[in-house]
């Protein structure tokens, strides 16, 4: 790659300056390469122009037409609204934008105008809601051949006009400049265009063949890269030193002995998964996901007991002060007779304790640490820190799982994290690309599936009375809302107002009790144990009680307005209930105005399965918001699409894994310049990507 050319700042190029350089810096581009990688959002086919005579209600198309009048105005709610009327001389449009003031200082009356968008029938109009526009220019002048326009995504004070003339002009000078990173055998194998072709064709493409075959080589290039990274980061674990633990038969059977029930297979499966990882000399880094109750804490006992066998601490780290203590209650009461001296670590301790704790642990006196963030405080210190296990690690950045691990000073510690929201393939291949993965796919026996109903505004009383009859029988209910207090921009019910209403009116005679976030935590623990013990028939909670929270007695969860919630959180509200042979119930109240929430309400009606939940939810929220992009490390793909192009992923991480294999033998330059490239593109992440 000529660097001298293409590393240019894009303020040196004909007719950018200072001032637009400022404009495009807010898009990320800085330089010539930022400019050709910065590829269009959508593209519009000019050549098929439909006549507006012909627009049909549902249908999408592109129109030109003539502006012939504009209108703007405000609702009653201070909405703007700007209108327009267009025609092409066989009919007419009407156009609108909502909350757009800007837009009538782009049309005006004459202007000759592209609009692209659905037709929708309106008081017997055809019209077209925040369509996509643009003022036509010389490029669509008559006679001229327009074709296939590329539309980029742009601030509100750049125009596409002007942006594709500066991105046209730097592509037919630059784009030839781009080297190729790839050997013959890979451009061979998978039948990929030139690097040069893909750059010139994915910005002006001459046909959608074109097209289609420059984004699928950019796309595997992006994820290439990004698995390769995974690659290197994966072998840089394993061949740094660490900890190689003995587990005997004897051990193995202590162990076994310490469990109040028979392990599952599949649980069987993935603990022969761990003892062959800890009994390894490279640190073990895995991953073990499992629906809500099959059973992964049983898991990671069987790795922490093993570690504390071979003389070594071990730490478990929790995201909320409340899962922290359950897991430390549940852990000392399973370990009672095997005399593991367990420490409750947590922020909210008192000062005294917590240093008197924290030289505890510095001793060695401590074999396993319960706790949350606090555990990675600067101050907290190992004495021979062989494991870590992490629950609900989505809940953690990257930087504090890193710094936990780096506790282990002389080598690294074993990682195992935990995670009841189940992984979809293509994350598993992108954002835990570097982890081994284990799979608990069966729950215990003797679990009955929760049943799951949608309760209509009309039937709440119904519900309510059905929530009574389980309390009746001796059962205990939850009753989730979004908010903790009301609010005056939205239109909700909120825990403490709901709990005092259901106290008095709705379940008088009950015991109801009220949780969530803002407690103290010594009340939040008094209230959760008070509710394991059965002194609350009901506990109204905020989403607090998402993750780890168990009451087996607990029968029914009814979650109000469960449309503001997303779906791993109405799966991971209803994996709360159901930990009994007793038959339980899901309640989802609410009114579900989006396609969106009825989507994810649809879903949740349809199945139990946490992996097919999560799945869904991918493809509903997108990457980015399903772990939060920031936390774990995926960079935003500029053209992939880790839902959509599963099948490419699974092609770029296959040959990215082979070069990493074959790499350090590999005397091919340009396979070397590709490993180059990686490790400089990822030289900060390649310690912090997917940090277990």
């Amino acid at each position: 790659m000529s660097t001298s050319d293409l590393d240019k700042s894009i303020q040196y190029i004909k007719g950018v300056g200072p001032k637009r350089a400022l404009s495009l810096g807010r898009l990320g581009i800085h330089t010539v390469k930022d400019l050709l990688y910065c590829f269009p959002r959508t593209y519009q086919d000019r050549s098929k122009v439909e006549k507006i005579s012909n627009l049909t209600d549902g249908a999408t198309a592109m129109v030109k037409g003539i502006v012939i009048n504009i209108k703007s105005f405000r609702t009653r709610g201070w909405k703007s609204i700007f209108e327009a009327s267009i025609g092409d001389g066989t009919s007419m449009l009407q156009v609108k934008w909502f909350n757009r003031p800007y837009q009538s200082e782009i049309f005006q009356v004459d202007d000759h105008v592209f609009l692209y968008g659905k037709v929708s029938l309106y008081k017997q109009s055809l019209q077209m809601v925040n369509p996509e526009y643009e003022i036509a220019s010389e490029e669509d002048a008559p006679g001229k051949s327009v074709g296939i326009l590329p539309i980029y995504s742009l601030t509100e004070e750049m125009r596409q006009v002007s942006f594709r003339k500066l991105v046209k002009m730097v592509v037919d000078e630059h784009y030839h400049k781009v080297e190729e990173i790839f050997t013959d055998d890979i451009i061979s194998k998978h039948k990929f265009v030139p690097i040069t072709s893909a750059i010139k064709n994915i910005h002006f493409p001459d046909s959608m063949d074109s097209l289609k075959d420059s984004k699928r080589r950019l796309k595997y290039e992006e994820f290439f890269l990004f698995e390769t990274a995974m690659a290197l980061r994966k072998r840089g674990i394993k061949e740094v030193s660490g900890y190689k633990f003995c587990i005997g038969k004897n051990v193995e059977t202590h162990i076994y002995k310490l469990f109040p029930f028979v392990l599952t297979k599949s649980q069987q499966k993935v603990i022969s998964e761990i003892h062959e990882d800890m009994c390894s000399e490279r640190p073990m880094n895995r991953l073990l996901q499992g629906d809500v109750g099959s059973g992964k804490t049983a898991v990671a006992v069987y790795a922490l007991l093993a570690a504390v066998a071979n003389g070594f601490q071990t730490a478990f780290m929790a995201p909320t002060e409340i899962l922290a203590e359950q897991h430390y209650r549940t852990l000392t009461l399973m370990l009672e007779k095997a005399e593991v001296k367990i420490l409750l670590l947590t922020g909210g301790a008192k000062t005294k304790i917590k240093k008197e704790n924290i030289e505890r642990i510095k001793q060695g006196d401590i074999d396993l640490v319960i706790g949350t963030h606090a555990l990675i405080d600067k101050g907290v210190e190992f004495k021979k820190l062989g494991l870590i296990v992490i629950d609900e690690q989505h809940k953690f950045g990257v930087m504090q799982r890193t710094r936990l691990r780096q506790k282990g000073h002389k080598q690294m510690p074993d990682v195992l994290v935990m995670t009841a929201t189940p992984i979809p393939r293509s994350l598993s291949l992108t954002v835990f690309g570097d982890l081994d993965i284990s799979t608990i796919d069966e729950l215990p026996p003797g679990r009955t599936p929760v049943e799951t109903y949608r309760v209509p505004v009309k039937k709440e009383n119904d519900a309510y009375g059905f929530i009574r009859k389980e309390v009746e029988k001796g059962r205990q209910a939850f009753v989730v809302y979004p908010l903790v207090d009301e609010s005056e921009k939205l239109d909700l019910k909120s825990a403490t107002v709901e709990a005092e209403r259901l106290r008095d009116e709705v379940f008088s005679g009950l015991n109801v009790g009220l949780l969530h976030g803002q407690l103290k935590p010594e009340l939040k623990e008094l209230i959760m144990s008070d509710f394991v013990n059965h002194k609350y028939d009901i506990l109204v909670s905020t989403i607090v009680i998402e993750v780890g929270i168990d009451v087996p007695n607990a029968t029914v969860m009814a979650i109000e307005h469960a449309e503001r919630f997303g779906l791993a959180q109405l799966h991971q509200l209803r994996g709360r209930i159901g930990r009994s042979s007793h038959q339980s119930y899901c309640l989802l109240f609410g009114i579900q105005k989006s396609a969106e929430s009825r989507q994810r309400i649809k879903t949740m009606l349809e199945t139990n399965d946490g992996f097919k939940i999560a799945e869904e939810d991918l493809k509903i929220r997108g990457p980015g918001e399903f772990f939060g992009t920031r936390q774990h490390g995926l960079p935003e793909f500029k053209i992939g699409d880790i839902i959509n192009d599963f099948d490419i992923i699974k092609l770029a991480r296959a040959d990215a894994f082979d070069l990493v294999k074959e790499g350090h033998k590999s005397k091919d330059s340009k396979e070397q310049m590709l490993l180059k490239r990686i490790m400089e593109s990822f030289k900060d992440k390649l310690d912090l990507i997917n940090t277990g």
